[in-house]
């Protein structure tokens, strides 16, 4: 039967060590399947195989597998490499190559610059070449053995041997030490950028302090996160850095969530809330709960869905994949060509005739230094990875690079309204009394508004009704909760309202009809509240001992970010912002007034988002859909690319492409910027490879280019490749890098 083996492969420097990887394990018996992704160093093979067997491959292939995926203890030298000097020196190929560039400075200052020839000179350059060279060469004959395919370690070692048999020793030599410096500094800047993300797990403490209760007195503990199970309780004092996903049982404090949601507010946390590890507790101190374990919170979980999200790989990517797989042999075959039709056609001389004139057979050489792909294949995975990472930072959860590449091309995205463009939960908007007339955001509260209110809270506060939420919400935001105590015989009338006894009074909470059937009021009040109805707002009247006192107003409001996400969204160039709503038309228009969509499409069941998504499709071309609920997904699965806001069901997020882990729709154009910086760096890198290796094809076809001044090139063009790629991980909030 089949199994599945999953290692952490070290050692590899660019995608091409990872597809030299891939083929050779292919060719072990019993493989059906094989595939390693360079940006995270994860293998998989399935098959009939052993996993020693897999191990032994990886080693004989020039590589090893992390300490962590044997079960053993760490077999890594050393810490994380502080700088490139440091990585090179935990290498034996870096030192080897340090050592090489001892040996090749005689035949570069007396040779290459003072033209000056001894024999000591050419015996360091080849000692320069054999030790900077000898990994290089070592690995091309593995992959040759092993993989059966050329690679560019082989490139390389054809070109130095070359340079060798036509007695450029010093330009041999310096082209194996550039070659094994540049190899090394793509795989230092490489694994910058692929360990960005894990500087998200430096923030988890990794000691807790545990609660134990003994005789009705608790004792505190220090012990190591891995040691906490859920139901465990554990305190965070004032300042200190929460280290597990729980429930807060005890105590008040504002919390900075910024490591995991992004949101640069604190959030208020009272008995009951739930806390994330990594976030900052403030002012006050938590007794807390564990909910998960350390290896299952949520930054854990987080940090494996961006490894998982940066080996699904973009459409851009897979064909320079696919293109580099073609390109090598095609090198060999036209330096070949470069190499032996000139003098065999034209008569050209196929040795170097003087000291200042390249014959054919040197410039062949030197354009298979030239043609060597590593910009062309490391500037994709880069950049996808950086991105990702950083938008992993700012809160925003994003499955793979294909969907990033995706977003960058959409026209038209389409908003659910509940619980995505607005907040999902009812508030108070409006308090009318007989005699006074008060609007949620008015400094002052009338006297007899704050009585409606105020009787209202007596009856609402222990229900657990969305509504109730609300009265008791606004009744706090006034200070009133205190006026009256608690009512007594407290009676809910299905589908009516509300009843009991306040202040030794009757009290009644009730919707507009059952009023007109039960309760007398002004046609005034009876117009305001079929004013509210048309807007899609609750109207709840209040009676009091058989009398009309006034009506609380209740809607789902706007999110406070979701008018300046529509419009930033404008800004950056989407143009159709379209709200998919099952309300009646004139609720979803009183919403659609406040965040400023450009079109409303209403009273829609969930196979009539579906429809309009497609609709939307056919209209504007490629869709993007945001939505929080179980009736999103499936128009969230049609969409080019489907987005979950943040307290999404787990169906939506599940869906979902891409997810805003808070609530703040702000995050939503400073992705779609991500993506489209990330489309324009990687076309920018492609386009400076392409342009850099074809300028020196052409100076070496001309004779004007050295072997050495071409690996150069192709070194510096990785390193610049690289680098650009990795100013994405810094893009920030406000969408610029």
């Amino acid at each position: 039967m089949a199994n599945t083996i999953e290692l952490k492969v070290t050692g590899l420097d660019c995608p091409n060590c990872a597809k030299s990887v891939e083929k050779g394990i292919a060719q072990l018996e019993g493989v059906q399947s094989c595939e390693l992704n360079f940006t995270t160093t994860n293998l998989r093979v399935k098959g009939e195989v052993s996993r020693d067997a897999v191990i032994d491959r990886v080693r004989a292939l020039g590589h090893d597998v992390a300490a962590d995926a044997l079960g053993a203890e760490s077999r890594s030298v050393g810490s994380s490499p502080v700088n490139f000097f440091h990585y090179l020196w935990q290498r034996s190929e870096g030192r080897l190559a340090l050592l090489g560039v001892l040996l090749i400075l005689p035949g570069l200052i007396f040779s290459e610059l003072a033209q000056l020839e001894h024999w000591l000179i050419d015996l360091t350059s080849l000692g320069a070449l054999v030790t900077a060279g000898g990994p290089v060469a070592a690995s091309a004959w593995r992959s040759l053995r092993l993989s059966r395919e050329v690679t560019i370690n082989g490139l390389m070692t054809i070109a130095a041997v070359g340079a060798v048999i036509i007695g450029a020793y010093t330009e041999a030599g310096m082209v194996m030490v550039l070659f094994a410096l540049g190899e090394a500094l793509e795989g230092y800047t490489s694994n910058r950028a692929r360990d960005s993300i894990r500087g998200l797990m430096e923030v988890v403490p990794n000691q807790a302090t545990r609660l134990q209760r003994q005789n009705g007195q608790a004792q505190e503990e220090r012990v190591k996160v891995t040691d906490l199970q859920p139901g465990d309780l554990i305190l965070v004092k004032p300042g200190e850095r929460i280290p597990m996903d729980g429930l807060v049982q005890a105590g008040l404090s504002s919390v900075n969530q910024a490591p995991i949601t992004g949101e640069s507010q604190l959030v208020e946390k009272t008995a009951g809330a739930p806390v994330f590890a990594s976030t900052v507790n403030g002012e006050g101190v938590l007794e807390i709960e564990v909910t998960h374990r350390a290896a299952d919170n949520t930054i854990s979980r987080l940090i494996k869905m961006v490894e998982e999200a940066q080996e699904r790989r973009a459409p851009s990517q897979r064909f320079i994949d696919q293109f580099a797989r073609y390109y090598t042999p095609a090198v060999v075959l036209l330096a070949a060509l470069v190499a032996t039709i000139p003098p065999l056609l034209l008569g050209q001389p196929f040795w170097n005739p003087d000291e200042n004139t390249f014959g054919w057979l040197y410039r062949g050489l030197a354009l298979l230094v030239v043609a060597c792909p590593c910009a062309l294949v490391i500037s994709t995975p880069v950049s996808i990875i950086s991105a990702i990472s950083s938008a992993a930072r700012q809160g925003v959860l994003i499955k793979g690079g294909a969907y990033l590449e995706a977003l960058s091309r959409i026209k038209a995205i389409a908003f659910d309204k509940t619980g995505t463009l607005t907040a999902g939960r009812p508030s108070v908007v409006a308090l009318r009394s007989l005699n006074c007339q008060t609007t949620s955001d008015s400094s002052e509260l009338c006297s007899p508004c704050g009585d409606v209110l105020a009787l209202a809270f007596a009856l609402e506060r222990r229900s657990e009704h969305p509504l109730a939420h609300a009265i008791v919400a606004e009744a706090k935001k006034w200070g009133v909760q205190e006026r009256y105590a608690a009512g007594e015989q407290v009676q809910a009338l299905i589908g009516k309202g509300i009843t009991g006894q306040v202040n030794g009074q009757q009290v009644l909470i009730g919707s507009h009809t059952y009023f007109d059937q039960a309760v007398p009021h002004s046609e005034q009040a009876c117009q305001a509240a079929l004013a509210d109805a048309q807007n899609g707002y609750t109207s709840l009247m209040v009676e009091a001992g058989g009398r009309y006192l006034g009506t609380i107003t209740v809607a789902d409001t706007a999110r406070e970010s979701s008018r300046e996400a529509l419009a930033d969204l404008k800004q950056a160039g989407i143009q159709h912002l379209i709200m998919l709503s099952g309300d009646h038309r004139t609720a979803a228009q009183t919403i659609a007034a406040k965040v400023g969509v450009t079109d409303i499409r209403a009273e829609l069941l969930p196979e009539h988002k579906v429809q309009a998504v497609q609709a939307l499709q056919k209209q504007y071309g490629p869709v993007a859909m945001v939505g929080d609920g179980i009736n999103d997904a499936p128009a969230l699965a049609t969409a080019e690319v489907g987005i979950a806001v943040g307290g999404a069901t787990s169906q939506a997020v599940e869906t979902a492409d891409i997810t805003l882990l808070g609530d703040d729709l702000r995050r939503l154009p400073f992705v779609y910027r991500l993506s489209r910086a990330t489309m324009r760096t990687i076309g920018w890198n492609v386009l400076l490879s392409i342009a850099i290796k074809v300028g020196f094809m052409v100076l070496v076809l001309l004779g004007l280019s050295t072997m050495w001044m071409a690996v150069a090139a192709d070194m510096g063009t990785s390193l610049l490749v690289t680098l650009n790629g990795m100013r994405l991980a810094r893009y920030g909030a406000a969408g610029r890098s």
